[in-house]
């Protein structure tokens, strides 16, 4: 497990480090774009140059291991070794475009989830199956339901988490613990919702799982897959290298293809401790839209904690180190920036680390603003719940990130108000940084007053908003917000205003609830004016931690209606077999790690996606009433003693 060690964000950064060879400057066309980039490896030779001196010194240090342990020392040099990559055990422990099921961060970068649309089908991946629902021509109807593996795959120790759509190819991702990697499964889908396995690759990687974060974007046909790789200095860091192959019967590891060469891996000239951890952030970009789908790796050579945030330009990294003492002066971390288009990524070093997906926001402006704590290691696995200490915004044009060997000034730091909960939740909305504390994964506590900080992250003017509620979740209502967040024993909706001054408008209380998703695609908003719309949100019993979305589905979808934020309750779809997965015959992905609920506007239409069931809701002028439902769980067939 990673450890939490504190970074200084008040501290000025200076580097006197050995300066890598100065890459060629980029064309000027783009304000945007570095001066200078990372140079790659020259080639195998220097790469694998690399790693020997790694093994050379690993080998010393086996011998210094040996030399204590004949004369009796008991110190044990296992501690200095890396981290161990996440194990299966940690298993166990916006405005979205027209089109789009998902509450999704940019407009035009789908993100991996559990329902979309295609045509007229809804296609769902829950529990380790793919479901098609017709619903076009107003009908609610069943079609289709397929394994999310291939045939001959055995799907024994896998999960199955993420599905994307482009055109008639659906995608389905997943990590197999058995084989060591993620899993890209390759679906065609017919107009009738008839879906055929193609093909599955395999891509070498160490788990992606978040708590928040998701691992696969889609932009066009392009899909986009974020792949964290432990290099172990005891062994052939090769072995973890970014490689693919094609799933056959009989496949063996020989049947890998590396697809990050050296001269596709970068690095920056920051020293780098592989005994402390070492990672290869790989960024995949594979075109669906080909007849074979293939794909092709970019990877940075750096720290191993990390935070990745996609936009429709490019993939960021940040990439934290952890530090031992006497160095807290130092830079302890390094963003990446990645561009789509295959051009050379650039890199400046920082300090402190986002807190998630939502810490980053490009603006119009050029420029780069990040919600940073002085504690964190990442979002990788739970690990984004964890961390704490002092927050700062750090804001930095684009234009500066270069070749690795720039730092972020010290004057580029914005020190922020504290937040006592560690479960941080944060959310750029416009010119607006808004950001506060609550339960995250834990039961809800009673609070008497929360604070709400918003910020304009380009004049670093600071309002704090209380509230007589915790902050779980932040989402935008066009150019303003909505907060929801427990009470202890109610769940209450806040909208905020968010002009020259912000302000809370309006708070609507439902009794006895609790969020009953708390991944940010279990909220939808579908505009319907400037300042009116509908939000979906499933919820729960009150007092009831979210962790339990994990086993069980939520009890229902609360729908609200905004009217220049003015909030009314049009009511909720309910659930009713909240046990049907019990004879569901599951073989894999058995527990909803990325949830299992979703409010879904589609047109004029109004579903809630319940575990295995679809609610439809009529909308009336005050009420939403249901109007049908469909149970679409797999009938398994009982085999008689």
């Amino acid at each position: 497990m990673k450890r939490h060690l504190r970074k200084s964000l008040r501290a000025a950064i200076v580097a006197a480090v050995i300066a890598l060879p100065v890459a060629a400057a980029t064309p000027a066309s783009d304000p945007t774009a570095p001066q200078r980039t990372l140079r790659p490896f020259s080639g195998e030779p220097e790469l694998a140059a690399l790693f020997r001196r790694w093994v050379d010194e690993a080998e010393r240090r086996r011998g210094e291991q040996r030399a204590r342990q004949s004369a009796g020392g008991s110190a044990a040099l296992a501690q200095a070794a890396p981290a161990a990559a996440p194990a299966a055990l940690a298993k166990e422990v916006a405005a979205a475009t027209a089109d789009s099921l998902t509450n999704v961060q940019h407009a035009g970068v789908d993100e991996g989830g559990i329902v979309k649309l295609h045509g007229d089908h809804l296609v769902i991946l829950r529990r380790g199956r793919l479901f098609t629902v017709r619903v076009g021509d107003d009908e609610l109807r069943p079609v289709a339901v397929v394994d999310a593996w291939g045939q001959g795959i055995d799907p024994a120790g896998a999960w199955y988490d993420e599905m994307l759509i482009a055109g008639d190819t659906i995608v389905v991702i997943g990590f197999s613990y058995a084989r060591g990697g993620t899993e890209i499964g390759v679906f065609d889908i017919s107009r009738a919702g008839r879906i055929a396995h193609r093909s599955t690759l395999h891509l070498r990687s160490n788990d992606y799982y978040s708590s928040r974060n998701y691992a696969s974007r889609l932009i066009g046909s392009r899909l986009v897959i974020y792949s964290p790789h432990f290099l172990n200095p005891w062994g052939d860091p090769h072995a973890a290298f970014p490689a693919l192959r094609r799933w056959r019967p009989g496949a063996s590891p020989a049947d890998f293809r590396r697809i990050a060469p050296a001269t596709r891996i970068y690095r920056s000239d920051e020293p780098l401790d592989p005994f402390a951890g070492v990672a290869l952030h790989s960024v995949t970009i594979c075109e669906l839209a080909a007849p074979q789908v293939d794909c092709q790796s970019t990877a940075v050579l750096g720290p191993p904690g990390r935070v990745f945030h996609v936009s429709p330009r490019s993939v960021f990294v940040w990439a934290t180190q952890p530090r031992r003492g006497g160095d807290a002066g130092q830079p302890a971390s390094a963003v990446f920036r990645i561009p789509l288009d295959g051009s050379p990524p650039s890199a400046l070093k920082a300090s402190g680390s986002p807190i998630d997906q939502f810490s980053f926001h490009e603006d119009a402006g050029g420029m780069l603003n990040v919600l940073l704590r002085a504690d964190g290691g990442g979002d990788g696995m739970w690990e984004v719940e964890r961390g704490g200490g002092d927050l700062a915004l750090l804001r930095v044009p684009l234009a500066s990130f270069s070749d690795g060997r720039e730092a972020a000034p010290a004057a580029a730091y914005r020190r922020l108000p504290p937040v006592a909960d560690k479960a941080l939740q944060n959310r750029f909305v416009g010119p607006f940084l808004l950001y506060g504390g609550g339960s995250g994964w834990r039961a809800p506590r009673a609070t008497q007053r929360a604070g709400l900080y918003v910020v304009r992250h380009a004049e670093g003017r600071v309002y704090e908003l209380p509230l007589p509620h915790a902050v779980d979740r932040i989402e935008a209502l066009g150019s303003n917000a909505l907060v929801v967040g427990s009470d202890g024993r109610d769940l209450q909706f806040s909208s905020v205003r968010l002009g020259r001054l912000p302000v809370t408008v309006d708070r609507y209380t439902r009794g006895d609830a609790a969020q009953g998703e708390t991944r940010s695609h279990g909220f939808f908003y579908k505009p319907v004016g400037e300042d009116d719309g509908f939000l979906g949100l499933p919820i729960s019993g009150g007092g009831e931690a979210a962790g339990r979305q994990l086993r069980q589905a939520s009890a229902a979808v609360l729908f609200l209606r905004n009217r220049g934020l003015a909030l009314s309750e049009l009511g909720t779809l309910d659930g009713r077999r909240a046990a049907a997965e019990r004879g569901d015959g599951c073989r894999a992905s058995c527990v909803d790690w990325y949830g299992n609920s979703r409010p879904l506007f589609i047109g004029s239409r109004v579903f809630a996606l319940i575990g295995y069931e679809i609610v439809e809701g009529r909308v009336g002028p005050q009420r939403i009433v249901e109007r049908r439902r469909l149970d679409f769980a797999p009938v398994v067939q009982q085999v008689a003693p």
